[in-house]
């Protein structure tokens, strides 16, 4: 049987990887990808706290968060693909004005 620590240790890698991608790239679409690897991340923990504690509250709150993720990246790509046609750039350096 895995340890429950190196589930732990896996998302905390997986979180920082995520957190070092959103806060260093500057494309919107790099920076959405790095903020679902945080909350695959997160998920990575409720899944294994749940079965290392014997209890379903876990699994099931994971299913709200991809679900809520999913809806997050419908919409920020719908807006990514808006900006784009706009301002013909995805970077955020250059969406500094929002009038339009």
């Amino acid at each position: 049987m895995v340890p429950i620590s190196w589930y732990l240790t896996l998302s905390a890698a997986i979180f920082s990887v995520g957190v070092y991608g959103f806060l260093t790239r500057r494309n919107v679409i790099l920076m959405f990808l790095s903020l679902e690897l945080m909350l695959n991340a997160a998920n990575l923990n409720l899944v294994a706290l749940g079965h290392y504690m014997g209890d379903l509250r876990g699994p099931i709150l994971t299913f709200f968060v991809i679900a809520v993720a999913a809806a997050e990246a419908a919409i920020g790509l719908g807006l990514v693909v808006a900006l784009f046609r706009n301002r013909r750039t995805v970077y955020a350096d250059e969406l500094t004005e929002l009038k339009g």
